[in-house]
């Protein structure tokens, strides 16, 4: 049998990390960010430009751009829908942990999938993050984890028409900074 845990998560919620160790733990292929290297490739983007699109939403799509015109499109539509074929072809193959990439509601249909969403207040995130990240403020921390969760949420909105943390596209929620890490690994090992 094929199966897939697709992980969402908050900025600093320890999303690649409990995923690697369900990887690890359970034989199972892991995929993150990396993903969209290989997208780029695939679809002839621009490596170099691509990781600057990366869950972004064009800021100049409009009524005039032809939802059918793939080559004119901007270059973060024709990545997210290159990476959501790759995602698609890493479900089809299964026994794989994806984190991000709106993987919960690109693989929804398959069978044998569990979907994750990890959570934290923004104190435990930006605590984990400077442990992480040397010569930076809490507070630049703190206004970089918001950035980047409110861009989430609205490359998820615009992509996928659903809302990003809401519990009813995931089969389970945990908040990584009241469980702590290894009790969700332990929990989501338990579940897959």
């Amino acid at each position: 049998m094929k199966r897939i845990i697709t992980i969402s998560r908050e900025y600093g919620a320890a999303g690649g990390e409990i995923g690697r160790r369900l990887a690890s733990e359970l034989g199972f292929e892991y995929y993150d960010k990396s993903i969209i290297l290989n997208v780029a490739r695939e679809a002839n983007i621009d490596v170099e430009h691509a990781d600057k699109w990366d869950e972004v939403v064009p800021a100049n799509f409009g009524f005039a751009q032809s939802l059918f015109d793939f080559y004119n499109r901007p270059l973060s539509e024709k990545l997210f829908r290159a990476q959501s074929k790759v995602i698609r072809d890493l479900g089809e193959k299964g026994n794989c942990v994806i984190v991000g990439r709106n993987a919960n509601t690109i693989l929804k249909e398959y069978d044998h999938s569990l979907h994750v969403f990890l959570h934290a207040n923004l104190k435990w995130r930006v605590k984990r993050m400077q442990e992480k990240v040397e010569g930076t403020t809490p507070e630049k921390l703190a206004e970089q984890v918001e950035l980047i969760d409110k861009r989430r949420r609205k490359y998820c909105s615009y992509y996928t028409n659903t809302e990003f943390g809401s519990a009813k596209y995931y089969d389970i929620c945990l908040d990584t900074g009241r469980l702590g890490i290894d009790a969700c690994v332990r929990i989501l090992l338990e579940m897959a």
